[in-house]
């Protein structure tokens, strides 16, 4: 429920409702009324800067958990990773996956303690990107399920991070253009390396970045090539371009011959 603006003062209205007045509980308004107060929250018209703030925040909180429903039952990957979890003895129930606002710089995270996913709401560039991460945390919660993950072991880390950005999608391409990042060789390699190094210097026991680049050394042959529980990496999502036809449209536009791409003969895998 929304609060509604503060009453007037003035003895002359306290007997009529402001016009401007948010409606306080909108499961009982009329379509016009529901109307209204969307546009007053649109445009902030007779409503606060919280009020907005918390309109937006449930928003964005509806659709991630609409979302996070699809993906449960409709993405192939996902779906996959929560029946290998309970294949190893880790039912993961719905309310296990939270929908939580966190701060621009996450998408999502794994509450090992509690068993739990987060996805951050609002924080998504598309649904694409929300089973990315959901399938990067899935893979940290099938480490955890299977081989009991010591998190404050360096090492340990890493691997479950090579592992999860490896197998999740997180370094396609696509991402890490979007990132800025992008090189002509082992691109995917140098993504998932990063990115490890990058969640283990957030490790509260790592003390610097040396440390976080000797752990994800130590353990990069063995964990980069293991991919259970799948049976290797996931080959990129049909409704993309895949990596190397990427690749292709940056170095004809970088030769100078961008007029010779043509989409329509495009390979999509």
């Amino acid at each position: 429920m929304f609060p509604g603006s503060s009453p007037s003062n003035s003895a002359g209205s306290s007997s009529e409702p402001s016009s401007s007045k948010l409606p306080q509980d909108p499961s009982n308004l009329s379509a016009f009324e529901k109307w209204r107060r969307k546009a007053m929250l649109v445009t902030g018209l007779g409503v606060t800067d919280e009020e907005r703030m918390q309109d937006l925040q449930e928003s964005r909180l509806h659709w991630c958990e609409k979302d996070k429903q699809y993906l449960m039952h409709s993405s192939p990957s996902v779906v996959f990773m929560l029946k290998q979890l309970k294949l190893a003895g880790c039912d993961v129930p719905s309310q296990n996956i939270v929908c939580a606002p966190c701060d621009l710089t996450r998408s999502g995270g794994f509450e090992h303690k509690r068993g739990a996913v987060v996805l951050c709401a609002g924080n998504f560039f598309n649904t694409k990107h929300m089973e990315n991460t959901f399938v990067h945390e899935l893979v940290h919660m099938f480490d955890q399920c299977r081989f009991k993950v010591d998190w404050t072991n360096l090492r340990h880390h890493a691997c479950s991070e090579i592992r999860a950005n490896n197998l999740s999608g997180d370094c396609r391409y696509a991402r890490e253009l979007r990132r800025g990042f992008f090189t002509f060789s082992k691109q995917h390699q140098a993504c998932v390396r990063r990115r490890a190094v990058e969640s283990v210097m957030n490790n509260p026991g790592c003390p610097n970045e040396a440390a976080a680049e000797r752990a994800v050394n130590e353990v990069w042959d063995s964990c980069f090539n293991d991919t259970r529980p799948f049976d290797e990496v996931s080959s990129p999502s049909s409704s993309w371009p895949s990596d190397a036809f990427l690749m292709r449209i940056i170095v004809r536009f970088i030769s100078g011959a961008p007029e010779q791409i043509v989409m329509s003969g495009a390979h999509w895998s």
